[in-house]
């Protein structure tokens, strides 16, 4: 009997992944001058509305915990600069996603030592001021950086890997009914993981590299600048390296890339002086 109902816990289980964890291909992005044409794969369990609600929770319980420690939005002036330049990059967005500059954007500057930056679904960012700190990083470079984190939410990274997590976590769990054991698939855990936990893969990293640097050449910043940033960060913490360094190719490749980038869109970096 034992056995019967497992094989059939495993023929449902079949089902159902297919039916739950189906997943389509979308481009959530134009391609922008800068080509960024890869078809993506979201899964129908984590409908975007809702990983963004989930998202602007989580925004606003950790500036919510950085208000009450006295850590947010300390410095005026870093907080007038970073929405300045903030503000410049979102302006260009909608050359990606044009419903993107209509989004609910927000970003603060939390005081922590760590050297890091991070744009959440939706358009929620937060700066560390180790980053603004320790790197020293000049306008066009700090745009790197931002432009980096808003390319992420542009494409919608978090999103894409959830939808990966969540496939699995279903799978586990109908794992889980035939042999017995626990499991638990949740989408708020699930974007937590992904965006502090887990590191980017090397693909999301070099897509945000690439539309970051267009961003910032649009906004008027020398996209050029993103070459010197990345290397400040390699630098950083000593024999260490920040978030940001975890998962991508090598300085060398690296910078190699992004010279390629920024030489292409250093038209669009002219006309913006203009």
């Amino acid at each position: 009997m034992r056995s019967r109902l497992a094989m059939l816990l495993r023929g449902f289980g079949v089902a159902g992944v297919l039916a739950l964890t189906a997943c389509a291909g979308v481009q959530t992005t134009q391609s922008g001058a800068i080509g960024i044409n890869r078809t993506q794969y979201m899964s129908s369990m984590v409908p975007e509305s809702q990983l963004r609600q989930e998202a602007e929770t989580q925004y606003e319980q950790v500036i919510a915990q950085a208000r009450t420690q006295g850590k947010l939005d300390r410095n005026a002036s870093q907080v007038k600069r970073v929405q300045t330049i903030t503000n410049k990059l979102v302006a260009q967005a909608g050359i990606f996603r044009p419903e993107a500059v209509n989004w609910p954007w927000e970003v603060h500057v939390i005081s922590s030592d760590e050297v890091n930056a991070w744009c959440m679904p939706g358009g929620k960012i937060a700066v560390y001021t180790g980053l603004l700190d320790k790197i020293k990083p000049t306008d066009a470079e700090l745009a790197a950086v931002l432009g980096h984190e808003i390319a992420h939410a542009l494409r919608e990274h978090a999103r894409e890997r959830v939808s990966q997590q969540m496939v699995t976590n279903v799978g586990l769990t109908i794992l889980a009914a035939v042999t017995g054991s626990k499991a638990t698939a949740d989408l708020g855990s699930s974007l937590t993981s992904v965006m502090f936990t887990l590191p980017n893969s090397r693909e999301h990293e070099t897509e945000a590299d690439r539309m970051g640097v267009e961003l910032a050449a649009r906004a008027g910043y020398d996209p050029r600048a993103a070459v010197t940033l990345w290397q400040k960060m390699a630098q950083a913490g000593g024999g260490g390296q920040p978030e940001f360094l975890s998962t991508h190719p090598s300085p060398a490749s690296r910078s190699a890339d992004l010279q390629q980038a920024a030489a292409q869109v250093m038209p669009l970096y002219e006309a913006a002086r203009r």
